[in-house]
């Protein structure tokens, strides 16, 4: 049987892929190893976090379902970084690692045009330059129109403690031994990356009366846009804080030697900002102390995950690092930590839409492209399901700007600078970052989402109408005046507010000690708390946000000038060698992502300015 999409790998990234393309009218294929580890959570057991979080709901705002899945299966929620401002609050949900799996296949069992088969590919067939089938391990043959690899960490994986080096992906499963040679062979560079996870303690042996809890939000809030919140604020599981000390320190220093990383048995790369503990130690001498977290994995099992003691030391030194800790002195470890090691492709052969420089209508997300995390192989995981929908469908393809979504700074710094170690998105990787918070997803995302089809048309009517609402309050705001009577003058003095003249309220709401809460006792407003919070974030940051839109007219600007695909960067007089090079690797579709790219400087850009501006008019 013949496909238009065929996924490869049932993760975070190759379930959102599947599911897009089906339901964008796709006859979609998901093949997976093993059909119970869908969406399985390997690691950490949360969804979202700093920038992360955004990143989940700019998912369910395009027509994914993580957020929605992460909804249905959490036990605790919290807004991280509240007391900062708008552009950096994030949620996250500690998820259980049982429901969260199950109800992702269930509702990929519900997707129309969506079919799961168990198998291992080994091998893609290419005939002039463009996917035409798939090889599993058994010599089944699968022909494709559309090709999309979501592979995870399970390109010829080893699991590293110690000094042991063992063949397979995380939990022990087998490992894909073939498919990343003959994508070599193919011309794709292959480079060696490196992660890991800490050990899940037995929770009976946990001393719990030592650690400081670490509470829920007392406030609902969801992921997802179209849902209200399905849990008790009071039903909320708890997580417990605790730090390492002098003692867990020397343990490390001590036996540094023995470390995987350190002692010269692993050749991957590993995270900068999700190090091991021996690397924080090693990078952070100076510190005294680290901090860790210990969640709960499930409801339905008693392991905790000690969130921030990866490491990839050996059993015996792990058992004296976690006995080193507070609260844990007589911990009994379920799991020991481990380094994972495995194959990834150069990003920079991947195009914005993730599809690959060389075969036509193969894609690729998530860790194959050296990313690290859940939601970034999700969002990765949506653009290259969308985008090879499309791609068929013979419509313009879906390139996400950096200026619109977490999301798209995800991908242009993959495809424009690259990465040689995992990579994780960070609040200050996006410069527009006030524009792109979590509280505005679905208006940023969901008119762009509503022309490709993406969603359905009662949720791009529901955003619409959210968006005419705001718009209506900023309206009124605009056009009332706070009139000083008698009456308002005494409110305002019993709650020490200075105002000596009769302004609008908008005028008013601009002020650091007014909220839209006060403005309603002097003039009534109709509107959920989310609205609040979306009117007084428009109002109260309006100069950022118009000065953030002036720069962004200026890189959109840029992003409008093209640069041919058959361009010979070697023919221009003047260009730097390392922009000639870098150019000529990176294929930039547009002189602003050009000037995105390390090692182009500002006259190199100029310079490539005027060339195409003399050649465009030698056309004409």
């Amino acid at each position: 049987m013949k496909y238009d999409v065929i996924v490869v790998g049932g993760g975070h990234a190759g379930c959102e892929a599947a599911h897009i393309a089906a339901f964008m009218g796709q006859n979609t294929l998901l093949i997976t190893m093993n059909i119970n580890n869908i969406a399985d959570m390997p690691c950490n057991p949360s969804i979202g976090g700093t920038a992360k979080g955004i990143i989940v709901r700019e998912i369910d705002a395009l027509g994914g379902l993580m957020g929605k899945i992460a909804d249905q299966s959490h036990f605790q929620m919290k807004m991280l970084n509240s007391a900062k401002g708008p552009a950096v609050r994030s949620l996250r949900a500690q998820a259980d690692k049982i429901t969260y799996p199950k109800n992702m296949l269930k509702a990929l069992k519900k997707t129309k045009n969506l079919e799961i088969k168990e198998g291992i590919v080994e091998n893609i067939i290419v005939c002039d330059g463009r996917i035409q089938k798939i090889i599993l391990s058994d010599q089944t043959e699968i022909e494709t129109k559309s090709l999309i690899l979501t592979t995870g960490t399970y390109l010829k994986s080893n699991i590293l403690i110690g000094s042991e080096n063992t063949e397979g992906g995380p939990h022990g499963e087998k490992r894909s031994n073939h498919l990343s040679d003959n994508l070599a062979k193919l011309g794709f560079k292959i480079q060696r990356l490196k992660t890991g996870t800490p050990q899940r303690i037995q929770k009976d042996s946990i001393n719990f009366s030592l650690l400081k809890e670490e509470l829920g939000e007392n406030k609902s809030y969801t992921f997802g846009w179209d849902e209200k919140p399905n849990y008790k604020i009071e039903d909320q599981q708890k997580c417990y804080l605790l730090y390492t000390n002098e003692e867990t320190k020397k343990i490390i220093l001590d036996n540094l030697d023995k470390s995987a990383m350190y002692g010269g048995y692993a050749s991957g790369i590993g995270p900068r900002y999700c190090p091991s503990i021996e690397d924080k130690i090693v990078r952070f001498k100076d510190k005294e102390r680290h901090q860790l977290f210990l969640e709960p994995e499930s409801l339905f099992y008693d392991e905790w995950y000690l969130q921030g003691f990866s490491t990839s030391m050996p059993r015996d030194v792990q058992e004296k690092m976690v006995h080193s800790l507070k609260g844990l002195e007589h911990a009994k470890i379920t799991k020991y930590a481990y380094a994972i090691e495995y194959d990834a492709i150069d990003p920079l052969q991947i195009k914005p839409t993730l599809e690959s420089k060389l075969v036509e209508n193969l894609y690729t997300a998530g860790q194959i492209n050296g990313t690290s995390g859940y939601e970034e192989a999700a969002g990765q995981g949506l653009i290259a399901g969308i985008n090879a929908s499309l791609k068929l469908q013979q419509k313009e393809p879906f390139i996400l700007k950096r200026s619109d979504a977490y999301i798209g700074v995800l991908i242009d710094d993959l495809v424009t600078k690259g990465t040689n170690e995992p990579y994780r998105m960070l609040t200050s990787r996006a410069e527009y970052r006030l524009l792109l918070r979590h509280d505005n997803a679905d208006l940023r995302l969901r008119p762009l989402a509503w022309k490709i089809k993406s969603i359905t048309k009662e949720q791009y009517e529901r955003t619409k109408q959210k968006q005419d609402q705001i718009n209506d309050i900023i309206s009124i705001l605009k056009e009332k005046k706070l009139k000083l009577t008698a009456e308002n003058q005494k409110k305002l003095a019993s709650e020490k507010i200075e105002v000596n003249a009769s302004k609008t309220f908008y005028e008013l709401l601009k002020r650091p000690d007014i909220n839209l809460n006060k403005i309603e006792e002097f003039c009534p407003i109709i509107c959920n708390e989310e609205m609040k919070e979306q009117v007084e974030i428009e109002v109260k940051y309006e100069g950022y946000i118009n000065k953030m839109n002036r720069d962004i007219e200026k890189m959109l600007k840029l992003e409008e000038k093209l640069i041919p695909e058959n361009i010979d960067y070697d023919k221009i007089k003047n260009l730097a060698s390392e922009a000639k090079q870098k150019l000529n690797k990176i294929r930039p579709l547009s002189i602003g992502q050009a000037s995105r790219i390390s090692g182009v400087n500002p006259a190199d850009i100029s310079i490539l300015a005027i060339y195409l501006k003399k050649e465009y008019a030698k056309n004409e």
